[in-house]
Parts: C-alpha cells; sequence; structure tokens
C-alpha cells in the first residue's frame, strides 16, 4: 500500500504541465479576460472556485460573473507552450503572450 502511495506520488511530482493563455468570456455583456497559467489543465478549476466564493481578485470578472451566473461565462484555451527547460525563458514567454492575445482579443487581464 505505501509503495503504491510513494509511486503515485512521484508520479504526480514528475508528470508535464501545460502552461499557456486562456481567456474568460462573458456572452451577456461581450467581456473577455485573458490570463496566463503554468498549468492550463487546472486553472478553469481555481477561476470558478474564487468566483462562486466572490473572493476573485478581477472586480469587473466579479461582477459578471454576479450579474450572469456561471452559464454566462465560458473559458477557452489561446494558446500552448512548449516545453521550456527554463523556468525564467517559460515565464518570459507567457508574459509576451499574454500582452499579444491581451491586445488581440481586446480584453482585461486576470
Amino acid at each position: 500500500m505505501t509503495i503504491d502511495r510513494k509511486a503515485a506520488i512521484a508520479a504526480y511530482k514528475e508528470r508535464n504541465t501545460i502552461a499557456g493563455i486562456y481567456v474568460v468570456r462573458c456572452a451577456a455583456s461581450g467581456q473577455a479576460w485573458v490570463g496566463q497559467a503554468p498549468n492550463l489543465e487546472t486553472i478553469r478549476n481555481r477561476i470558478w472556485f474564487s468566483l462562486r466564493q466572490g473572493s476573485h481578485p478581477c472586480r469587473s470578472l466579479q461582477a459578471a460573473w454576479t450579474a450572469h451566473g456561471e452559464a454566462g461565462l465560458s473559458f477557452g484555451e489561446c494558446e500552448r507552450l512548449e516545453d521550456e527547460e527554463s523556468d525564467y525563458v517559460r515565464s518570459a514567454l507567457l508574459k509576451e503572450r499574454l500582452l499579444h492575445w491581451r491586445d488581440e482579443l481586446k480584453a482585461e487581464g486576470i
């Protein structure tokens, strides 16, 4: 039992995460918010959780959630980044691509 648990923990730590840029849209208002994430597979759950709690730091996104509810918002991926050897390079690339997508979509940053 402990060997299985140790193996599962080791596998979790060694998993590859996919970094990238995402967008949250409000269909009713036409607003869009763009953000960056070191792991695109988990960011939606984090955002939706904080919105449900009423504690998301982006006031305009929280207001849209309050006004239109969960069904009024959608989540999408803009871009996935290739694996980078260096966290510094990945961080710099995420910042650069975030600015690009904010301009491209005329969106607010998260």
